[in-house]
């Protein structure tokens, strides 16, 4: 009798032994790197008892409009807390918020290193992967708290990404589901989760509403192109064709790859900027902050990139996704056998495009720009996945805040107390009686 194993149950296991293998080279790589840091110079310093209260921590300087929000709301509070970062030109390093106190500290893994080292009460991060490569919990950090930092499902991150916070901030109640699914399926201990929103979109939202777009701004529509990374993106699947498509016709084209294109997939990106080179038609853009790139757009074309959310939800705009074949296997989405929220959402926000009618995109793109009858399902996705609309920043703060006061209180509950003067004296009194 030969033993069936199910292309599922393969793909997983196949999965798990990779990110096994990949978790042993890692480890070893940390630990070569923590001695090299420190044999370079590099401090490691005994602080207990002088525990950082707060430690936010962003591994791309792109975060910071995450995070900003939420140091607004604790700088408003006057609650200190460190902002550590990755990125030697981050924005936050410029910033004026008084209790928000920035540190660059360092790239790669001379970062990781020195948040393996680090003392702290709480450390809020949006990176995944926490204990499972470089980046491994510290013995002397109380409480790990993971934010997320796009609208949708955490089942995205790549395997095990969220297995050893101690905290999952969702945007959505649905997402606890499949939390507790995952903890479940793995034997893991169950985490706090606490529904805050997603600061980062209230303040995008009152940003537009306190610069509304102005109508009829052009007579040419713009159309922004911004696919996510990753061999399910456009660009691994369709290459250039959809750019040759849009070429013919007279919108305005913006391009806007992922960030981390640039890093994990640099020479796909840089054949078709090459290939597709800036003109008075087509423009590649890289800022920072996509608020106005998105403002200035009439229609979104993407996959299940994050930015669909922004542009639907917050801009109220059109979207086509294009459908391609979303490969579950490296991610935790590939354990459950409930749908992928976001492929459940994409159909209620916008239409989809298949590779088989990419020649009718232009006549797509019409179409969807005058009609109305996605508006009320992106309501509905709106009211799933964005909670607490407004006070997402808020909502980080009092959780934030009061997980440290809880920690800091358990700490001096359960520390040993020291004996006054008068207990001192009296036990080296019969000790001595004893001699």
């Amino acid at each position: 009798m030969r033993l069936y194993i199910d292309p599922g149950t393969g793909s997983m296991l196949f999965a798990i032994l990779i990110g096994l293998i990949g978790a042993v080279g890692w480890a070893l790589k940390g630990m070569f790197v923590k001695l090299r840091f420190l044999l370079s110079g590099g401090k490691y310093t005994n602080q207990a008892g002088k525990k950082i209260p707060l430690v936010i921590f962003s591994d791309d300087k792109r975060y910071w409009s995450v995070f900003e929000p939420v140091c607004e709301e604790l700088d408003a509070r006057g609650f200190d807390t460190v902002y550590m970062t990755a990125s030697p030109d981050d924005p936050a390093l410029k910033t004026t918020l008084e209790h928000i106190h920035p540190e660059f500290i360092g790239e790669g893994n001379k970062a990781f290193a020195k948040l393996n080292f680090l003392s702290a009460t709480v450390l809020l991060s949006t990176t995944p992967g926490l204990d499972v490569y470089q980046w491994k919990r510290s013995k002397n950090v109380d409480y790990y708290v993971h934010m997320q930092h796009a609208a949708g499902t955490i089942t995205g991150y790549h395997m095990f990404g969220l297995d050893y916070y101690d905290a999952v901030m969702l945007s959505g109640d649905f997402q606890a589901c499949d939390e507790r699914k995952l903890e479940e399926l793995r034997s893991l201990p169950q985490k706090e989760l606490v529904t805050i929103g997603i600061p980062y979109m209230d303040k995008m939202a009152q940003r537009l509403a306190d610069n509304p777009e102005v109508k009829g701004k052009g007579k040419n529509k713009t159309i922004l192109v911004a696919p996510t990374w990753g061999k399910s993106g456009i660009f691994s699947k369709f290459g250039g064709k959809i750019l040759d498509v849009l070429l013919k016709t007279d919108y305005q084209i913006i391009v806007r790859p992922h960030p981390q294109s640039f890093t994990s997939e640099k020479e796909l990106i840089e054949g078709l900027m090459k290939k597709y080179p800036d003109s008075d038609r087509l423009q590649w853009n890289r800022d920072p902050d996509n608020f106005e790139v998105l403002k200035r757009s009439d229609l979104l074309i993407s996959d299940f990139s994050g930015v669909v959310f922004d542009f639907s939800l917050v801009y109220d705009k059109p979207v086509i996704y294009v459908d391609t074949e979303y490969d579950s296997s490296p991610y935790d989405q590939c354990w459950l056998d409930t749908p992928y929220w976001i492929l459940t959402a994409l159909p209620r926000i916008g239409e989809k495009l298949t590779a088989d009618v990419l020649d009718d995109l232009p006549q797509m793109i019409e179409k969807c720009l005058v009609q109305e009858k996605y508006s009320e399902k992106r309501q509905e996705v709106r009211d799933e996945v964005w909670c607490n609309r407004g006070q997402g920043a808020v909502k980080a703060a009092d959780y934030l805040i009061e997980k440290y006061g809880e920690l800091t209180q358990k700490e001096q509950t359960e520390a040993p107390k020291k004996p006054t003067a008068k207990a001192q004296k009296k036990a080296a009194k019969m000790k001595k009686e004893e001699a």
